[in-house]
């Protein structure tokens, strides 16, 4: 599966694009800036979006990608 297809999935399945969750992601103290706070783990995001959203783990890795920078 391709990155687009795991965004547009994502999208379909929760409503959300990776700007939405970007927004969500700094309410919760995960971004700042637009930026990843560097004491935040992966598998604390991963977590949270499975647990919310329920989104499998590479759907959640794909959301995480978007805020290293890779682009949707």
């Amino acid at each position: 599966m391709s990155f687009q297809a795991y965004i547009d999935n994502i999208k379909t399945k929760t409503g959300k694009s990776p700007g939405d969750f970007k927004r969500l992601a700094e309410k919760k103290g995960f971004l700042q800036g637009g930026q990843l706070v560097k004491t935040v783990k992966a598998t604390e995001i991963t977590n949270w979006l499975k647990e919310e959203f329920e989104l499998g783990h590479g759907h959640a890795m794909a959301i995480y990608a978007t805020f290293k920078g890779k682009k949707d």
